[in-house]
């Protein structure tokens, strides 16, 4: 074992622990009172977005319930290396806004097309113009629903600043969200973290609340709670299957697994493993700035569901190449769960090298495999066929990135969308009662 292998898990805990995290918000908390300022919030919103198109709407209700300073900056798309697949990524974020604005009780129109340039650029003329003049939380949602709608004539909208202005506003705002550690739209920080999209404003609003900002009278359910997850057997007839589209090198992909697999175990649903390449193995960037915030963000998603993980032994290159090595045999025996968890919580929870021979064998043998048949296996290259052409079937139900899910007609990316699967399972009135009117804060 190297010695970056060494360290790697002992440097990792630390830097991503709850403990650290709760300190670093202390210390940021202090230094505000000593400084006598008040809650300082950056939002930084991105027209052409849709996820900025629904953060927008949120901001009149969050300035309102909270005694927050609200500072917006307009900024431009991400750069090329955090976004290396931007067409599939535009197509994908209109489809998705659409399912998250009726899961969150937000409005999204339907639009095949991303808006007309002329009308972004004038759009973002009059968000610099509001932000400037403190209108920007009265317009930016009004302005949005136009944009996206495709309203006539809001191309020659009057009342912005000249492009002059909004070119040095913009190349500012971009600069500052690179600095403070991020690259998207629809992102919010305060006081030391990002919080991307309205997925994560429970995060910011929850801490707002420990921190006594909640406005008097304002009440303190959160604009979208934690989801819970399915927790009785439901009985289904014939249920489809889920096809689980994973990366052993995807920390969002570990801190979901476990949830997936109970998922079919309590609907019946068969979980199809769907392995593919890590997409830095599949030669897409993933710039450091973006790796920085994945494990953040994972980090705290980990804590909020009770699941292990910080003590991190990335498996990028060869030990991500053995492990996958050994999924068909582990398949073959109906051990390709117990091996997949076995293997996402060794290298994300418990700081295993599994490039090594000794560790790989401690994630294979505790699964139920031997390892003697391990040994085998690795030699055997078969299984780069099947991440070929898992990666392929990812790409045609219009995804690219891990952890992804397809039930029925239903495909979508990341581990804060299993409600939309279990919607897709279960039927219309089961899916009902898991509305987030009905779940309440976690």
């Amino acid at each position: 074992m190297g010695l970056k292998q060494l360290l790697m898990p002992v440097i990792s805990a630390r830097l991503l622990s709850r403990e650290r995290l709760m300190q670093s918000r202390v210390k940021a908390e202090r230094r505000r009172v000593a400084a006598g300022l008040r809650h300082q919030v950056h939002y930084f919103h991105q027209a052409d977005d849709p996820y900025s198109a629904l953060a927008a709407q949120c901001l009149a209700n969050l300035v309102q319930r909270y005694d927050i300073d609200l500072l917006p900056h307009v900024v431009s798309p991400p750069p090329d290396d955090a976004a290396p697949e931007r067409q599939r990524l535009l197509d994908y974020s209109r489809k998705d806004a659409q399912l998250l604005a009726k899961h969150a009780g937000l409005d999204f129109p339907q639009p095949e097309r991303q808006p007309n340039p002329q009308a972004v650029e004038q759009v973002n003329r009059v968000l610099v113009a509001a932000a400037v003049d403190g209108r920007f939380v009265e317009v930016a949602a009004v302005l949005s629903t136009a944009l996206w709608s495709g309203a006539p004539g809001l191309g020659s909208a009057q009342g912005g600043a000249d492009a002059d202005d909004t070119a040095q506003h913009m190349q500012a705002a971009d600069m500052l969200r690179r600095e403070l550690g991020h690259y998207l739209g629809a992102t919010f920080f305060y006081a030391g973290e990002w919080y991307w999209g309205v997925d994560r404003l429970r995060h910011l609003e929850q801490r707002l609340q420990d921190l006594g900002a909640l406005r008097a009278g304002a009440s303190q359910d959160l604009l979208l709670p934690l989801e819970r997850d399915l927790a009785t057997a439901a009985k289904l007839s014939d249920p489809p299957s889920i096809d689980f589209f994973i990366s052993l090198r995807s920390p969002y992909t570990a801190i979901v697994a476990p949830r997936v697999f109970e998922l079919g175990r309590l609907t019946g649903a068969e979980v199809r493993l769907r392995y593919v390449l890590p997409m830095v193995m599949r030669g897409l960037p993933v710039p450091r700035i973006k790796r920085t915030y994945i494990a953040k963000d994972a980090a705290r998603e980990a804590f909020v569901r009770g699941t292990p993980f910080g003590r991190v032994n990335d498996p990028v290159g060869r030990p991500t190449e053995r492990g996958l090595s050994l999924m068909p045999l582990a398949e073959r025996q109906g051990l390709g769960q117990r091996y997949v968890l076995s293997y996402l919580h060794g290298v994300w929870a418990e700081g295993i090298d599994a490039g090594s021979d000794r560790g790989l064998r401690r994630i294979a043998e505790r699964a139920g495999l031997s390892w003697t048949d391990a040994l085998r296996a690795i030699d055997d290259p078969a299984w780069r066929q099947t991440a070929e052409a898992n990666r392929t079937a990812l790409f045609a139900s219009g995804l690219w990135g891990v952890p992804s899910f397809v039930v029925r007609d239903t495909a979508v990316w990341g581990q804060d969308r299993l409600w939309a699967i279990e919607q897709a399972l279960l039927s219309p009135q089961t899916a009902a009662s898991l509305s987030p009117s009905a779940t309440g804060p976690d």
